[in-house]
């Protein structure tokens, strides 16, 4: 004879359906539609708030530059390429995505800014500024997806001790 455990079904409230007033329903899709018109009225602001984060970038570069990738330095370089490899295709500019992803590979781990080559790091803020201040935004332009797959492939020989 079989043991029947005890079981408490834990029902939990649906937050997003009491923040919008209720049950989601077909004639709801309007609200999607709402939102995608908030997003093309922000759409005017994307460049200004890539232009702040790069600068961001390029402060963190300069601290880099004059003391190294080692402590608190290259944490603030990593933590600003982070963002941007998160925040250039949401802003309409893959290619500093891309180029972000690969600056973050190179000095994700605190061992390896350790020994990280500074120039390769600031190789790729440079690269991120001049997609930006020429807006290119995507590898269609052949000169930016040569210098991304360069700086990647320069990441990855990097990285790849650390990657087991």
């Amino acid at each position: 004879m079989a043991k029947q455990n005890d079981v408490e079904v834990i029902s939990v409230p649906n937050l997003l359906q009491a923040k919008v007033g209720g049950p989601i329903s077909q004639g709801d899709l309007h609200m999607i539609e709402k939102a995608e018109e908030a997003l093309k009225d922000l759409r005017a602001d994307f460049g200004q708030w890539l232009e702040e984060e790069v600068d961001k970038l390029e402060a963190a570069a300069k601290v880099v530059k004059e003391k190294g990738l080692k402590g608190p330095e290259g944490e603030e370089l990593f933590v600003r390429a982070h963002d941007l490899r998160g925040l250039g295709t949401t802003y309409e500019f893959p290619i500093v995505t891309r180029l972000a992803g690969s600056l973050t590979k190179l000095i994700d781990l605190d061992e390896k800014r350790q020994k990280a080559p500074v120039g390769l790091a600031l190789a790729h803020v440079g690269a991120i500024r001049a997609a930006l201040n020429q807006n290119i935004r995507d590898a269609n332009d052949p000169v930016a997806a040569e210098l991304a797959v360069e700086l990647e492939k320069q990441s990855i020989a990097f990285a790849e001790p650390w990657e087991d």
